[in-house]
């Protein structure tokens, strides 16, 4: 469903919130090109919505936020955008603890570290263990993430159990499946926003998303801000989700 923040509700109501928000962060270059700007100028802006959908998501007493900050197929992007992406998620990293710890989120992520400067994983794990004992929001941040790769990696961890004799092929079920997967014990995204209108998920949690809303709107990330957050979630909000049933009505 595509939208446009002009949906917006004058309020949200908490019983109809989504537990878990995922969003294919996108739009990042092209809004920069649009305005004759480098496209690492989008991605530092991106920052800044990162920081205010965070902080509203926290106020909100939304339970998880996952953001697609880096696709294992980004890489093949210019090795000079790549640098600057790692810059800034590493000063992520640091500037924003006083933030998260004021708002009690919790910090992880999902994808493989291969690839990732030491540096920039030195400040990731320190702000996770800064943040541990927080209570709040658990942000969970995707980077050099790709499902299939996710799914493939899960497989093959069972298959090795199975040939060493550990676990019995017929005792392999959706539960003992998931509990392979790097969103182990998160529960799975019910509403997944894109942002710069594309139609498309782009290899992210393709397992998790099986029964998730789904919300597109023109806006680039940059853009993004608090009134598109809430017109996502009024839509949300105003779905019959009745996973593969009927409606009680």
């Amino acid at each position: 469903m595509t939208a446009t923040a002009a949906e917006q509700p004058a309020a949200i109501d908490p019983d109809r919130l989504p537990r878990h928000i995922a969003i294919i962060m996108d739009g990042n270059g092209r809004w920069a090109q649009q305005r004759g700007l480098p496209r690492i100028e989008g991605h530092r802006h991106g920052v800044k919505s990162v920081r205010r959908i965070t902080e509203e998501c926290a106020r909100l007493g939304v339970e998880q936020l996952t953001l697609y900050c880096l696709s294992s197929e980004n890489w093949r992007r210019p090795q000079a955008e790549l640098s600057f992406l790692m810059h800034l998620l590493e000063q992520y990293m640091i500037e924003e603890r006083a933030l998260l710890m004021r708002e009690r989120i919790r910090v992880g992520m999902i994808g493989r570290r291969e690839g990732i400067p030491d540096s920039t994983l030195a400040e990731f794990d320190r702000t996770v263990e800064i943040c541990g004992d927080n209570d709040g929001l658990r942000l969970c941040l995707a980077v050099n993430y790709g499902a299939r790769a996710e799914i493939v990696e899960a497989a093959r961890r069972l298959a090795e159990e199975a040939q060493a004799g550990r676990l019995a092929p017929a005792a392999i079920d959706e539960e003992t499946f998931a509990a392979q997967l790097d969103t182990a014990g998160m529960p799975d995204p019910d509403l997944l926003i894109r942002t710069a209108g594309e139609m498309r998920v782009s290899n992210f949690l393709l397992w998790q998303i099986s029964y998730a809303e789904l919300w597109v709107t023109d806006a680039a990330w940059p853009d993004f801000d608090e009134s598109h957050l809430a017109a996502a979630i009024a839509s949300y909000a105003a779905r019959d989700r009745r996973f593969g049933g009927l409606s009680p009505k």
